[in-house]
């Protein structure tokens, strides 16, 4: 691209210059590859330092790396953010894992550690929400509000309160505050409903069943955050043995909805700092519970669509709605960020509360709106990790190293070792303006070429059994 053509593209003088200085560098492939080995990450981190692989037995130095060659004297690594909002690269690669993650745990997926039998298992997809804390704008089955509107889809006041002064925002963070403890709690009595429908003692439900489950946080409109989780029945070694015969979909279903209609968390009053009364916390009444057909027989919901819908959610956090993805300092930072009305209540009702509920940390978790919880868990036996999956990616990438500089593979030479010595050191992250107009650029090219790819498969016959 030209000069002439650059400046049309609408850069900033800063970019512009700093691109052209790239562009007339040495080492300007080199960052390119660098950049597009980060997917476009947004903020890479950069590294100095360097590797020496060597070969023991001998003594013999095999190969060398050092940053010292590298275009500014840095390695660029992807920052990893979960945060599409932060970065979109990164969080697209932490959806798929979390989708595969989710997945191997509905479908089974033996090369990661669960076996194809579990599809027959109990399982469904529960949704857990907030109970109320004032009527807010929403679209009650596109009839018109309670305020007499009919609100578009994409209505900003969706979700915001009719009467914010009657709103209980103290109560909605402390709720979102305690929600990981409300979920802890359900799955302590979902296993003693179990227990209790079957006729045994928990020890005895223990050591016939197990319960195992992936779940993903979201923000509702109104900033509330509710739970979707993949419920599953096993048997008492996990995915790998089926369930006992009285652990039926119809008894997880009536065990999930006892479960989450004992759970209590109180939060004690605090009269010094006016708050006389405790808070009763409990799960909302709206309790979604569908069970989980597998796919390709004609159910609604499908493992697919389950896998797909968790992942979607995976990436995003508070900042859908209207508040910043990072920590507040103070009530005057609110207006600087133009941060909409109700999500600003929310924030600074966290930081009213601070004082009174020190070891909530309500302030540094402001801009959570009180949340401080896991976006996405899972328990043990639930299928493959994320580590794991991450591992997977680095060891391939090693062996494409590997091959690359003629070093001999271990699992083809399980008597050959090599021993890799490292030593690297934090430099910094981000970009220089001109390098963010590449990694834009190349990102945007990775999305075109995925989607074009995903397009193509859609075109076989059998796309539908492949997955997305």
């Amino acid at each position: 691209m030209t000069h002439a053509a650059l400046t049309a593209a609408g850069l900033d003088p800063a970019t512009l210059s700093d691109l052209l200085r790239l562009a007339g560098s040495p080492g300007f492939d080199r960052l390119t590859d660098q950049i597009r080995r980060t997917g476009g990450c947004t903020a890479p981190i950069r590294l100095t330092g360097g590797t020496k692989t060597l070969d023991p037995a001998t003594r013999t130095v095999l190969h060398t790396y050092n940053t010292d060659a590298e275009p500014g004297g840095v390695l660029r690594v992807a920052c990893g953010n979960r945060r599409a909002s932060r970065c979109p690269s990164c969080a697209w690669t932490y959806a798929g894992d979390t989708y595969h993650l989710i997945r191997a745990g509905l479908t089974g997926a033996p090369d990661k550690g669960t076996p194809e039998t579990l599809r027959d298992h109990p399982r469904v997809f529960a949704t857990l929400t907030a109970p109320s804390f004032g009527p807010v704008h929403n679209r009650p089955d596109d009839r018109p509000c309670r305020c007499g509107t009919r609100h578009a889809e994409d209505a900003p006041e969706l979700g915001t309160p009719l009467d914010p002064s009657a709103y209980d925002y103290a109560g909605a963070v402390l709720w979102n505050n305690h929600a990981s403890e409300l979920w802890r709690y359900f799955t302590i009595y979902l296993r003693r409903e179990i227990a209790a429908r079957a006729g045994l003692t928990q020890k005895a439900a223990r050591e016939q069943s197990r319960v195992s489950f992936g779940k993903v946080a979201e923000y509702q409109k109104r900033g509330a955050v509710h739970f979707h989780a993949v419920i599953r029945f096993d048997g008492p070694d996990g995915p790998h043995t089926p369930p006992p015969t009285w652990a039926t979909l119809d008894l997880l279903t009536d065990a999930i909805h006892a479960a989450a209609t004992r759970v209590r968390v109180v939060v004690p009053a605090n009269e010094e700092y006016g708050f006389v009364d405790d808070w009763v916390l409990k799960w909302g009444t709206q309790l979604d519970i569908q069970p989980i057909g597998a796919f390709g027989h004609g159910e609604e919901l499908t493992e697919q669509a389950v896998a797909a819908y968790v992942a979607k959610y995976a990436t995003k956090a508070a900042e859908t709605t209207g508040t910043v993805d990072r920590p507040v300092g103070n009530k005057e930072a609110l207006i600087l960020l133009d941060v909409p009305d109700h999500p600003r209540r929310l924030i600074e009702a966290c930081m009213d509360l601070d004082a009174a509920y020190p070891d909530r940390r309500l302030r540094a978790w402001a801009h959570m709106l009180g949340f401080r919880g896991h976006f996405s868990t899972k328990s043990r036996a639930y299928s493959t990790t994320l580590g794991a999956l991450r591992q997977v990616r680095a060891d391939y990438r090693a062996a494409q190293q590997r091959t690359a500089l003629g070093l001999p593979d271990p699992d083809d030479h399980p008597e050959s070792t090599l021993l890799v010595v490292a030593h690297w050191a934090y430099a910094g992250h981000g970009h220089t303006p001109g390098e963010s107009w590449l990694a834009a650029n190349i990102a945007g090219d990775i999305r075109t070429n995925r989607e074009t790819a995903r397009e193509a498969l859609r075109d076989l016959p059998d796309y539908d059994d492949m997955g997305d």
